[in-house]
């Protein structure tokens, strides 16, 4: 923190001009970066799923006077396989899911703690809630971990599968418990047929969602028994890409370029879709809910992220009614990964640049990119923050990992000033 402050005393802040624009950079770095940042790789290309989907909205970008904002890369290091899927932070612990399970990093100095899962396949998404850690994976399985701290000897032990032996015994009595998910091919309708892509957590509920490829989408309880207590098997006319909750709400995002919004019956037991919206161009690959919860960001395969705000007042019987409230355009490639830290948005594309947008009804439902920042030499598909102490909620840091397997962190300053 003393390294950091001194920067600041120096005034080394980086012209908001030069942040937003979208030739290199040059990253100012401290005493504790591990190695200089190698400039963008020219075959920064990712092939999304496509959609064939479109929406005749025209979208205006506005520009106006930006926020300054100051980074650098502190550190970073190399995955132990390739293929970084999804990148979580848990009981100061930094999780990587990679290709070949997941690696363990201390996140202050990037060392690898432990590897585990290396024969579950690839992992594509983590969630963490009552002591377990949920992993989702290619196979078509989600796995259940208990944490180092409750594990007696103090690694990361598997107890479960999803579904559970149990569930499945208990539905496999029932021919209305089968779907068909291809010629002469039959699944319970309590198990995923194609990649699980994603995975969300509701702790006041109790609940675990996943979706996956096979365009469904399921609810389990995190309770001991871990049950799947509903299965929306035709969730959406493509594979399921994001998914996010708050507030006892579901989202979730698809390569069909539609976000649809599911609540809870009465009884709590389903979910029905409460509503549609289809503003984007191409596949939803991302989705972050605000942490006001008012409403969500969604991030394209056009590169475009949409801020979403509701109409109605939130209610519990009311209908939901959303808009686009801003539009944030700037990156040349797929928007992959999203994640909001008050009113600023951090987003990971296909053109390899992880990028910080500013929003927010002070400044007319304008968005502004306040910093770009460059080193990743692929697609970066995850990226996640943490707040740093010390800085009056004004310095965090941010956590990107590229599919090259690749993890940088990076030291991020928001300034309260604003250029002109």
């Amino acid at each position: 923190m003393a390294d950091v402050q001194s920067w600041l005393a120096n005034d080394n802040y980086i012209s908001p001009s030069l942040i937003y624009s979208d030739s290199s950079l040059s990253l100012s770095s401290s005493s504790t970066t591990t190695r200089t940042a190698p400039s963008l790789c020219a075959d920064s290309s990712f092939s999304s799923i496509s959609s064939s989907s479109s929406a005749s909205t025209y979208y205006t970008y506005q520009t106006a006077a930006k926020p300054s904002a100051s980074h650098f890369c502190i550190s970073s290091t190399k995955a132990t396989a390739a293929h970084i899927s999804c990148l979580a932070v848990h009981g100061g612990l930094l999780y990587a899911a990679t290709i070949k399970g997941i690696n363990v990093f201390n996140p202050a100095n990037l060392a690898l703690v432990e590897t585990f899962g290396s024969g579950s396949g690839w992992a594509k998404s983590i969630a963490f809630t009552d002591g377990k850690i949920f992993t989702a994976h290619q196979d078509c399985k989600i796995r259940v971990w208990t944490p180092p701290s409750i594990s007696p000897k103090l690694k990361h032990r598997q107890i479960s599968t999803l579904p559970t032996l149990k569930d499945r015994f208990l539905n496999c009595l029932s021919a209305k418990n089968y779907v068909k998910v291809r010629r002469n091919k039959w699944r319970l309708l309590i198990q995923h047929a194609d990649a699980v892509s994603g995975l969300a957590v509701d702790a006041d509920r109790g609940e675990l969602y996943s979706i996956s490829w096979d365009k469904s989408f399921k609810t389990w309880k995190t309770t001991s028994d871990m049950q799947c207590v509903d299965s929306v098997n035709s969730a959406h006319s493509d594979a399921v890409n994001a998914v996010a909750v708050s507030g006892g709400t579901v989202y979730t995002g698809s390569a069909d370029g539609k976000i649809k919004v599911w609540r809870a019956t009465s009884d709590g037991r389903n979910r029905n879709l409460s509503a549609t919206l289809a503003k984007h161009r191409s596949s939803v690959n991302a989705l972050a809910v605000r942490p006001d919860g008012a409403g969500l960001v969604s991030g394209g395969g056009d590169g475009v992220i949409l801020v979403w705000e509701r109409r109605d007042g939130g209610g519990e019987g009311e209908d939901m009614d959303f808009f686009v409230a801003c539009c944030l355009k700037g990156h040349k490639g797929a928007v992959l990964s999203l994640v909001c830290v008050g009113d600023l948005v951090i987003s990971g594309s296909s053109d390899g640049r992880v990028r910080i947008w500013k929003y927010g009804k002070g400044f007319g439902y304008r968005g502004f990119c306040v910093a770009v920042m460059e080193g990743h030499c692929k697609p970066v598909k995850s990226v996640v923050a943490v707040e740093d102490e010390g800085l009056d909620g004004q310095g965090f840091s941010v956590i990107s990992g590229s599919i090259d397997g690749e993890i940088r962190v990076w030291k991020v300053v928001i300034s309260d000033h604003y250029s002109d």
